[in-house]
């Protein structure tokens, strides 16, 4: 009885043999939801493949990985293909992935979350960003589909409303997978012409119809349109990645119109208004400086401007006066300076002024003869000198040297013995 007991590891083998061996197995076709996805540092995925009953193992390998044209994440519906395979260490089989693409409408919503959050962060939604509307615009631009409601709708729209409003039509793919080109392409062609507003956008459709609307290079050319940019894409439920970018989302492009121009009915209206506003203002401008005249003319100087001489007159007299009596002031006070000069003893008796400093001069003069050596030599005195030095002690000179001695008539060499 022993032999017919199985180890764990030989049934596994044995379900991973038949599984090998089963043609039915080698090539699946799967539709699912991913959930736990994990992306591994070696570029493999390994994630769980479900749907409402069911699930799956799976992984793809790095080699497969790189040929993903998307971003998996959890919640995202998928089709795969791959090969159904057993783990013989845990007794769990999987799918090994080796084809993916995205399925169906919900990974076009998961698009749509991923751009937003991205264009987002970049802020391109920042309402510092977004250009104002002009009031009355004299130039409209739209780009729509050349034939279809949304331009039947804006151009009766602004015809109704506004018809001193030129309308110009950039004609583009609103649908398909390279319409988002075209309206790029009509975008930038709509920023040569002197335009103040322009419209973007298609009557309602799917999420599909609508998808090239939600594309990243539509929204760029937008944001970076210098013409203010009016979105109206579908109806008024749908939301579109351009809405977001735009300066102004209308919900319907017969509401995009509507926000472009006013109603010429609410313009004459407001005209009226401001002629109203206009009058009174001027009338009460002319109010006031009727006002301000009679005031000005109930003025006694204007009424009697002689007044006005009067005051002027009799302040230049105190003036006058004034200047009169600093002037004779000033006079009597340098005459009598004058007086004082013409008594003084210097101007009566000036040789007295020289008395005193002749008398010191003499002074001076003795005391230059007494201290004059050459007196001195007269009175029988001689100067001794030594190499032009004076001598004043026999301690400055040696026998045999030779000296001088001045004398009053002239000079005598000798020789100290």
């Amino acid at each position: 009885m022993k032999e017919e007991y199985l180890t764990v590891s030989e049934l596994n083998r044995y379900i991973k043999y038949r599984i090998d061996n089963d043609e039915n197995l080698q090539e699946v076709y799967l539709r699912g939801e991913i959930s736990n996805f994990k992306a591994h540092t070696r570029g493999h995925f390994y994630f769980t493949l479900k749907d409402e009953n069911a699930r799956i193992s799976a992984i793809m390998f790095a080699s497969n990985t790189s040929k993903v044209k998307f971003i998996p994440q959890d919640g995202m519906k998928v089709l795969v293909t791959g090969k159904i395979n057993v783990y013989e260490a845990s007794g769990a089989y999987q799918i090994y992935v080796n084809t993916m693409q995205e399925d169906g409408i919900g990974n076009l919503y998961i698009a749509f979350e991923q751009l937003k959050k991205k264009l987002q962060e970049e802020g391109l939604f920042n309402e510092e960003h977004k250009k104002k509307i002009p009031r009355i615009p004299k130039r409209v631009g739209v780009v729509t589909a050349p034939t279809g409601a949304a331009i039947r709708d804006i151009l009766s729209t602004i015809g109704r409303r506004f018809p001193l409003t030129e309308v110009l039509l950039f004609p583009a793919l609103v649908q398909g997978d390279t319409a988002y080109l075209d309206i790029v392409k009509q975008i930038k062609k709509a920023e040569e012409y002197d335009l103040d507003v322009l419209i973007v956008g298609r009557g309602g459709g799917s999420i599909e119809d609508l998808w090239a609307f939600n594309e990243e290079a539509v929204a760029r050319a937008i944001y970076d349109c210098p013409i203010p940019v009016i979105s109206a894409v579908g109806h008024e439920v749908d939301f579109t990645i351009a809405d977001f970018v735009a300066d102004l989302r209308a919900p319907t492009p017969t509401g995009a119109a509507e926000l472009a121009v006013p109603n010429q009915k609410d313009v004459l209206n407001y005209l009226g208004q401001l002629t109203i506003r206009s009058k009174k203002a001027m009338l009460t401008r002319l109010n006031y400086q009727k006002q301000r005249l009679k005031q000005i003319l109930s003025r006694p100087i204007l009424r009697q401007p002689l007044r006005l001489y009067e005051v002027k007159e009799e302040k230049f007299d105190l003036l006058y006066e004034k200047l009169l009596k600093a002037m004779q002031n000033k006079l009597s006070s340098k005459k009598y300076e004058y007086e004082l000069v013409c008594q003084s003893r210097v101007l009566k008796s000036p040789k007295t002024l020289l008395d005193k400093p002749v008398e010191k001069y003499s002074r001076l003069l003795e005391k230059l003869e007494l201290l004059n050596p050459l007196l001195t030599i007269k009175r029988g005195y001689a100067v001794i000198k030594k190499e032009d030095k004076v001598i004043t002690s026999i301690k400055q000179v040696k026998k045999k040297e030779v000296v001088k001695f001045e004398l009053q008539d002239g000079v005598l060499d000798a020789q100290i013995i």
